[in-house]
């Protein structure tokens, strides 16, 4: 019996720790009281493990290395954890987000379902500047949800389209999820970004087509504002002149900074074209010189800010002037100063913020703190090699494992949250991907949208508790129409975010399928079949460099010289034409010469010994 314990330690305490996890322990010290727990009992069952077990009393003085080292306390990697929470929480207390719904919700209100991609393409926005789920879910629920219903959206779908913008936060950059996840498999957090950012327009593209669809077969699902909800009014046609007009700007900067800028002039062009409309448009609307219709000004003056600030995150990250870290403080800075132009910044928002950034902060550190012991003793009982043979022998090579990998994750989502899953299950998952030869930014942006659908399952997914905490539980009078909107359903919640998680699954798929999506961080791969080496000829050599055979070709088509004998290898080589003679041997007996031969000097008389000597 002890053998048999000792011999497949590895499964027991993973099975353990799941166990801990059930029941309600926090992550933190479930992962750390299971390491320490199977540590001593690995330390005496190691004699009756036949060499399986590599656990030893002085193996804990590692631990105090393992915190304070490159893996937590010193990782510069997830120092961007702090900043781009404290720059969500910023932003999402500066009324961001009210504005662009309102607006993009104008822009979008006279099409069917157009409330629907106004709540997605504001979610996508902020996902991109706060990478905060909860904060994106819950303001887009207090917003848009009373509108849609007024306006007799469907109750499911408004609730699972909020719901499902929302958590785009996991896997459109600047994700927090997506620095867990380059951290745990050993990656560029600037590649993961990268590599995610296609898949999560795609996504994005993936609920956009939902709506049309409904809009097209249930179009009372969805149905447009009505005139009088339109206040903005219209000026659709004023807006597409001004953004012509912004690009004729960018072109023409972009053709006089070339010269001197070379490839950053694109950049600096189309930076002035947009500064030159936004200008227009705070001057239009302050000075009333009406250029522009008032939709065409809102949309502008709401619009290009947070889009500028995507860029100064984003941007800097891809262009590699920034790391990501650095990336999120400049994020930080620009969210303060969004912040203090709209008269929102105060110092209960800076608390607020603080309070919320080192919330998030203690519970990240503390769960990777307990993932350091765990992996200790999970290592030392060679876990790690149960974990990959049990993983390679899947059937179906790669896409076997990939399958197999995100079915187990789909399920263990069910219980989990992604930061547990990514600190648990993903450096036991990176090491077989990695020898399967599978690219793990491939692997990593695979697990980023299955982990989406943790905020999605019901009956424990995250985003849906943010909506049921601000939807309304009974019946209310609207303010506009003074009619009476019945309250939204816990049941219509989870069934409305049914349809987003098979599209999350369908995008897995795709993820698989197309993995050129996420290549495109390594950009342009050279083929080094195709590269043309080209080495200069010399007259009378070879390519090589060495003489040629049979001399050098005869000009003129003459008979070309005969082969020279074979090189006299005891003589120095001639580089010349003329082999000079051999000088004399040099005569030993006399000083060494080393110039033309002086005068020779007159023999010096043989001194007299026996007088005293002269100093004269």
């Amino acid at each position: 019996m002890m053998e048999f314990i000792a011999q497949n330690m590895a499964p027991i305490m993973f099975a353990s720790l799941i166990i801990f996890l059930l029941i309600g322990y926090p992550v933190a010290f479930s992962l750390a009281a299971n390491g320490l727990m199977f540590f001593f009992i690995g330390v005496l069952l190691s004699p009756y493990s036949g060499g399986s077990i590599n656990l030893a009393w002085p193996l804990l003085h590692a631990l105090p290395d393992n915190f304070y080292g490159s893996r937590v306390m010193s990782n510069d990697t997830l120092l961007a954890i702090p900043f781009f929470t404290f720059m969500g929480i910023v932003l999402e207390r500066s009324g961001m987000a009210e504005d662009l719904l309102d607006t993009i919700g104008q822009l979008f209100g006279p099409i069917r379902g157009g409330l629907a991609y106004a709540v997605i393409f504001v979610g996508a926005l902020l996902a991109a500047t706060t990478g905060v789920v909860a904060a994106s879910v819950i303001a887009m629920g207090l917003i848009s949800l009373p509108i849609m219903l007024r306006y007799g959206y469907d109750r499911r779908l408004a609730a699972g389209v909020i719901a499902a913008s929302g958590t785009l936060a996991q896997i459109i950059p600047p994700s927090l999820v997506l620095i867990v996840l380059a951290d745990q498999l050993g990656r560029s957090v600037g590649d993961m970004y990268a590599g995610a950012l296609i898949p999560g327009m795609v996504l994005t593209g993936l609920y956009a087509l939902y709506v049309l669809i409904v809009s097209i077969f249930r179009p009372k699902m969805v149905p447009a504002l009505p005139l009088e909800a339109r206040t903005l009014g219209h000026g659709v046609l004023s807006l597409l002149v001004a953004l012509v007009v912004a690009v004729a700007i960018s072109y023409a900067a972009y053709r006089y900074l070339a010269p001197a800028h070379g490839d950053n002039a694109d950049i600096l062009g189309a930076t002035v074209g947009v500064l030159f409309i936004y200008i227009v448009a705070i001057a239009d609307k302050r000075l009333n010189f009406n250029m522009m219709s008032r939709l065409a000004q809102q949309v502008i003056i709401v619009l290009i800010p947070p889009l500028a600030l995507i860029f100064l995150v984003l941007g800097t990250i891809f262009l590699g002037i920034a790391t990501p870290t650095e990336g999120g403080a400049m994020g930080s800075v620009g969210a303060l100063i969004m912040a203090a132009a709209k008269g929102r910044l105060s110092l209960d928002v800076i608390k607020q913020a603080l309070t919320s950034t080192t919330r998030l902060s203690s519970f990240v550190l503390f769960i990777l703190i307990g993932a350091r012991v765990f992996s200790l003793t999970f290592y030392g009982v060679n876990g790690h090699i149960w974990v990959e043979h049990l993983l390679i022998s899947l059937p179906g090579g790669e896409v076997g494992f990939l399958i197999g990998v995100n079915i187990l994750v789909f399920f263990l989502a069910f219980f989990l949250d992604f930061f547990e899953l990514a600190f648990i299950i993903v450096p036991l998952l990176a090491p077989a991907a990695d020898k399967l030869g599978i690219d793990l930014i491939w692997f990593g942006v695979l697990l980023g949208v299955n982990m989406q659908t943790s905020f999605m399952h019901p009956p424990f997914g995250f985003a849906l508790f943010y909506l049921r905490s601000v939807a309304a539980r009974v019946p209310y009078l609207d303010r506009l129409t003074g009619k009476k909107i019945a309250p939204v359903t816990t049941g219509q919640i989870y069934w409305g975010a049914v349809p987003f998680v098979l599209i999350q699954v369908v995008m897995i798929g795709l993820t698989i399928a197309f993995p050129q999506m996420v290549m495109r961080y390594k950009g342009t791969v050279i083929d080094p079949g195709t590269i043309d080496y080209k080495v200069p000829e010399v007259p009378g050599l070879s390519p090589l460099g060495t003489p040629p055979a049979g001399g050098t070709a005869p000009a003129n088509g003459g008979s070309a010289p005969a082969a020279p004998g074979a090189p006299d290898l005891s003589q120095p080589p001639s580089f010349g034409d003329a082999q000079p003679a051999k000088p004399a041997a040099p005569d030993l007996s006399q000083p060494p010469s080393f110039g033309d031969a002086p005068p020779a000097k007159p023999a010096a008389p043989a001194p007299d010994l026996s007088q005293p000597p002269s100093f004269n």
